[in-house]
């Protein structure tokens, strides 16, 4: 044991294994240690590890293990994939997110981009209407999201069958979205693209609803995006949208938590335009 002094004079000892330069409370909750166990060692397999070996290393019986990763996966803080391997989850980075904006925001959208590509996994873009066709302006690639070769600076086509396409067309009336798809046509990218204007303003209404507009597989097979409106100004050129690129998988399993995710992103991100 290692002793040290308190402001006061008065000695205080703690492990040197173990430095956290406070005392322990006489009653803790000893599920609630356990979960953060747990989510310690999670956090540890970057690739993912079975529950077997996450009882083995917090030393708890299976039974017990099951019921507090069940509950983890629940609550959104741990996912567990088709192999039974668990890995962290969204709601911890959304924790990680609260905890940075509150010691240091950041001070540009490059910054905001590169820190939520780096919480999530997932690239983010960020598109604008350029010379009046919805158009990438920024792009911050993540490394759990699928590489879309496509989706880079500059890139203004597909606007029908992307989520920021159809994010930035949903900002325009009726008979000016009407103009742009018969000028631009609505070209098919996949079996899932949308082709006729009619379903293209179906999809918008329902999208509409909870702001976060959403393709899944109608740009590329295998990969989905949702995006949201961050600035809906008066003019066109100043609206702005930004958007998350995922496997098609997580934007179905976890959409209540990415719109969630969006729309904070949304008001973070307003500031720094």
């Amino acid at each position: 044991m290692v002793e040290q002094r308190r402001p006061d004079g008065r000695a205080r000892k703690h492990s040197g294994i173990q430095p956290r330069g406070r005392d322990e409370p006489t009653k803790m909750i000893q599920s609630v240690q356990r979960a953060l166990r747990i989510m310690e060692i999670v956090g540890r397999h970057s690739g993912g590890v079975s529950a077997q070996r996450i009882a083995f290393e917090c030393g708890l019986n299976r039974a017990t293990a099951y019921n507090l990763l069940r509950t983890l996966v629940y609550e959104r803080y741990l996912r567990r994939d088709d192999e039974g391997r668990y890995s962290l989850g969204l709601e911890v980075s959304d924790r990680y997110s609260e905890l940075t904006q509150a010691m240091a925001g950041p001070r540009t959208c490059g910054d905001f981009m590169r820190r939520m590509s780096t919480e999530t996994g997932y690239s983010t873009f960020v598109a604008k209407f350029v010379e009046g066709r919805p158009a990438v302006t920024s792009v911050t690639e993540g490394n759990r999201s699928p590489h879309v070769e496509d989706l880079i600076v500059g890139f203004d086509d597909g606007a029908h069958a992307t989520a920021l396409g159809k994010a930035l067309l949903a900002t325009l009336r009726f008979t000016e979205r009407a103009m742009f798809l018969k000028a631009a046509g609505m070209r098919r990218f996949t079996g899932k693209t949308l082709t006729e204007p009619d379903a293209l303003e179906h999809d918008l209404m329902v999208y509409s609803e909870s702001g976060v507009y959403a393709e899944m597989g109608q740009f590329q097979d295998g990969v989905g995006c949702a995006a949201v409106v961050v600035r809906d100004a008066d003019d066109p050129a100043e609206r702005v949208v930004l958007a998350a690129a995922m496997p098609l998988s997580d934007i179905g399993r976890f959409w209540p938590v990415l719109t969630k995710r969006l729309r904070r992103a949304a008001v973070e991100l307003q500031p720094l335009l």
